[in-house]
């Protein structure tokens, strides 16, 4: 018997039983992979398909597989049809039709796994030792500027112009900050301190996001900081471990994969 299942959103086989098997021995395919054989009416999760099909005989005759994707296409991870990328939101590795979503979603509140696609949220203080580490490359080159300021301004007390330099500088440190956390979650979904510490911000449905989204959560974490930093403690008592602005912005920060 001829199987046919879907990586990565493409159709991939055929393969007979044993193969099917030894793929899911492997940990290539899971029971929630999206499988075909001749015979049925539609693409099934590996565990459905696979159940009906050892208790039932010959499978009835088939006029051919349906289409698999294209490159264009995905399959739906809940109804099984094939649908255009843009069309289906994605969560982990999974893609849903819009159709779909509400039961993807319900299943999500639920706390059920989606594949193999559960969603693993960073802790509180892992999320402690990335900010430090992106403090400590976005501020050393300006503590090193402001030592030698003070230096300067200590060793000629008539320097009174430095006071002016130092708040220039404060403001250019806000700024490369603001810019850094924009374009490294804009462009990869993690700063250099979240890559180091094996982290990645992604959407509620573990989705990448773009500039516009990075913007927002930049700046909706100076709220985080500005009510004494009780934004960010709500990290350690929320069940998905978000912060202030990740309520705001629809963020979640995991581990990475």
């Amino acid at each position: 018997m001829s199987w046919f299942y879907v990586n990565a959103g493409q159709q991939a086989g055929p393969v007979d039983d044993a193969q099917l098997d030894a793929l899911l021995a492997a940990g290539q395919i899971n029971s929630e992979t999206l499988v075909w054989r001749e015979g049925m009416a539609s693409w099934q999760p590996h565990r459905e398909a696979r159940t009906a099909g050892s208790s039932a005989g010959p499978p009835p005759v088939s006029a051919g597989a349906p289409p698999g994707p294209s490159a264009n296409e995905t399959v739906c991870a809940e109804c099984g049809r094939i649908f255009p990328i843009d069309s289906t939101i994605q969560y982990g590795t999974v893609r849903v039709c819009a159709a779909c979503k509400p039961v993807l979603m319900q299943k999500l509140a639920e706390g059920a796994k989606i594949g193999d696609a559960a969603l693993t949220y960073a802790g509180f203080w892992i999320r402690v030792g990335a900010k430090l580490l992106d403090g400590l490359i976005i501020g050393f080159p300006f503590i090193i500027a402001l030592a030698y300021i003070l230096y300067r301004r200590a060793a000629d007390s008539q320097a009174t112009e430095f006071l002016g330099v130092q708040f220039g500088l404060q403001g250019a440190m806000i700024l490369v900050s603001w810019s850094y956390n924009i374009f490294f979650l804009g462009k990869y979904g993690a700063t250099l301190g979240k890559m180091a510490c094996g982290l990645r911000v992604v959407t509620a449905e573990g989705a990448r996001f773009g500039y516009a989204r990075a913007t927002g959560r930049v700046f909706a974490e100076m709220l985080s900081g500005l009510i004494c930093h009780l934004g960010y403690i709500m990290v350690a008592f929320d069940s998905e471990k978000r912060a202030l602005h990740d309520r705001i912005c629809n963020t979640r920060v995991i581990t990475r994969k």
